[in-house]
């Protein structure tokens, strides 16, 4: 799929970020470092050529360790101040979620969900796919903690999964991470105070 085609701006890259990228590829560029600062570096240099976002995102759905997990990175990143950057993308990103088979691309992908509105007529495939992530034995805290995340949201037009939530929380909980029994236990409790108040409305 051409996805630049759903992300183009016709901006220039500096004279500096141009040298680079005629001395290496998109994708070498992407593996010559891994901190925040090289991160950095790099989503300024997409930054000055648009349609450079959507080889990022071909990149990161191509599922190729390790360059497809830089460039979700760079994506998240990135779309902290330039949601434009995902947008677009969302339905797509959330319609690929369950082929991915590695943490980081999962990570990256709740996070950047987590964090934007929700397309339409995607809030089912969601559900599904936050609830199956969240009960699983094998899915880092991470992972969890923005499916939780998204499941709370999803229940300002779905209340009736608020429950479903607490008890699938609850039931982990006790043989969780410290981790899990923090954000498990925020959660739980704000459950607990949505709940109630409903009730007092009633």
């Amino acid at each position: 799929m051409a996805y630049s085609k759903l992300f183009y701006s016709g901006q220039f890259l500096t004279t500096t970020n141009q040298m680079l990228l005629n001395e290496y590829n998109f994708r070498e560029l992407l593996l010559k470092g891994n901190s925040r600062s090289y991160t950095d570096f790099v989503a300024d240099i997409v930054s000055k050529r648009h349609e450079l976002v959507g080889e990022l995102w071909e990149i990161y759905l191509a599922m190729e360790e390790p360059v497809s997990r830089r460039a979700a990175w760079i994506i998240d990143t990135a779309s902290e101040n330039k949601p434009g950057w995902v947008e677009p993308f969302l339905p797509l990103l959330i319609d690929k979620l369950p082929e991915f088979n590695h943490d980081g691309l999962k990570r990256h992908a709740l996070r950047m969900i987590a964090r934007l509105p929700f397309p339409a007529n995607c809030e089912g495939e969601l559900l599904n796919i936050a609830f199956e992530w969240l009960i699983s034995i094998t899915e880092s805290v991470a992972v969890k903690m923005y499916c939780i995340q998204i499941l709370y949201r999803l229940s300002a037009t779905e209340p009736d999964i608020l429950q479903e939530l607490y008890d699938t929380i609850e039931f982990q909980i006790a043989d969780g991470t410290p981790g899990f029994k923090s954000i498990g236990g925020k959660m739980m409790r704000q459950i607990d105070q949505d709940i109630m108040k409903r009730k007092m409305v009633k």
